[in-house]
């Protein structure tokens, strides 16, 4: 065998999986066809922001990736919802979920995409067992009882014992498998982007919900000297990709209305990108020799810090039954006790989170109204909003 495990997908959550099975003593090879951006201001660096919630964070630590991690991590000890679906762009309800209700620690520490890979491809670099390919793809696969078969892009084939599928929404591999997917479209896009602003943050992340879907705004640190976040604006497709094209001028008084000025006049700190919203499960998350994580598996709307964590939730499933019994890895009995463990909590996330999104997406002010009421009588009810933080965090993971 040319390694235990070959990784197809070189994102956060690629990376991710290559640290904690490499750290866990496997011998791991993790490609992608396009080589990582690890530079913030550059063409095609990813400004979105990742949010490792406490299992999360617990399971770097695990890793040995946390120690590179937290001097950049920004911690996030309130989550505020506000609704400012009135007639006017002003908050009229303001409910703040404070992670000490709950637990010492904060709910999670976020850090930038680009960041993350950085951090993460000189992580790796540093274990033995672990080999990154960065402009090497997966181009065939070929499975069978005892093995799996890779061809990759250069025209290397390896073999390995489990395939794990961590190459995104549109993964190869999980078409390679013959694994179909359920997806969910919404006609939205989101733009995100970084800025500063004068009112600091106080490690607070703020969902502001009025049409089209939620304006957040996520803790960063300090950026020139700066107050800084990061924000995640979606929007109807069309009325996305008008704001990602105004002048910056334009934009920013767009932007400070719709961010109804919580922290004071907005300014951008980086460039706007934009990405697609959708839903999506695969049908089963594992195929003989594959399993398939994160957004291979599964694609939610950037709520709730849900993405990531639950892709690690099934990492740490992975590892948890690669750890107990070594010699059972990526057979089929293992891949089915993976699959049961983690799609019907999978599906039920999604499916929490679809409800979520289309209500932050009502346009008619009836529905706006019972949306604002709904938060209220959630908010007002100690044990439920207890409950819902602990879910959210993962407690049922």
């Amino acid at each position: 065998m040319d390694a235990d495990i070959i990784i197809s997908g070189g994102g956060v959550a690629g990376l991710s999986a290559a640290a904690i099975f490499g750290n866990a003593g496997f011998r791991v090879i993790c490609v992608d066809p396009a080589p990582p951006v690890t530079e913030r201001d550059v063409e095609g660096s990813d400004l979105r922001t990742t949010a490792f919630l406490q299992p999360a964070q617990s399971l770097m630590e695990e890793a040995g990736l946390w120690a590179r991690l937290a001097p950049h991590a920004e911690p996030l000890q309130v989550m505020r919802i506000v609704d400012a679906g009135g007639e006017v762009s002003e908050p009229r309800i303001i409910k703040e979920f404070d992670a000490g209700d709950i637990s010492e620690k904060p709910f999670g520490w976020n850090l930038p995409n680009w960041l993350l890979r950085r951090e993460m491809v000189a992580h790796l670099e540093r274990l033995e067992n672990v080999e990154f390919r960065p402009g090497t793809g997966v181009s065939s696969l070929f499975t069978r009882e005892a093995e799996a078969r890779v061809g990759l892009s250069d025209g290397s084939k390896l073999r390995c014992r489990l395939v794990i599928a961590a190459d995104g929404r549109n993964s190869p591999v999980r078409e390679a498998a013959g694994v179909s997917v359920k997806t969910t479209r919404y006609g939205q896009k989101a733009l995100a982007f970084a800025v500063t602003h004068p009112i600091p943050h106080e490690h607070v992340s703020t969902e502001i919900h009025r049409s089209g879907g939620p304006f957040t705004l996520v803790p960063l640190p300090d950026y020139d000297g700066r107050p800084s976040s990061a924000i995640v604006w979606m929007e109807e497709g069309p009325e996305a990709m008008r704001l990602k094209d105004l002048p910056e001028a334009e934009f920013e008084a767009a932007m400070n209305e719709r961010s109804c000025l919580l922290f004071g006049p907005l300014k951008l700190a980086s460039r706007r990108t934009v990405w697609p919203i959708i839903s999506q499960v695969a049908e089963r998350m594992y195929a003989e020799r594959v399993a398939l994580v994160a957004e291979a598996a599964h694609v939610v709307p950037p709520i709730g810090a849900q993405g990531l964590n639950m892709s690690l939730g099934d990492m740490r499933v992975l590892l948890e039954l690669a750890q107990a019994a070594p010699e059972r890895l990526g057979d089929r009995a293992m891949l089915e006790t993976y699959h049961k463990r983690r799609h019907g909590e999978v599906k039920l996330r999604v499916t929490g989170i679809d409800v979520l999104n289309r209500a932050s997406m009502v346009h008619a002010q009836p529905l706006r109204d019972a949306r604002a009421m709904g938060l209220n009588a959630i908010y007002s009810l100690a044990p439920v909003r207890k409950t819902l933080m602990q879910i959210g965090l993962g407690a049922r993971g």
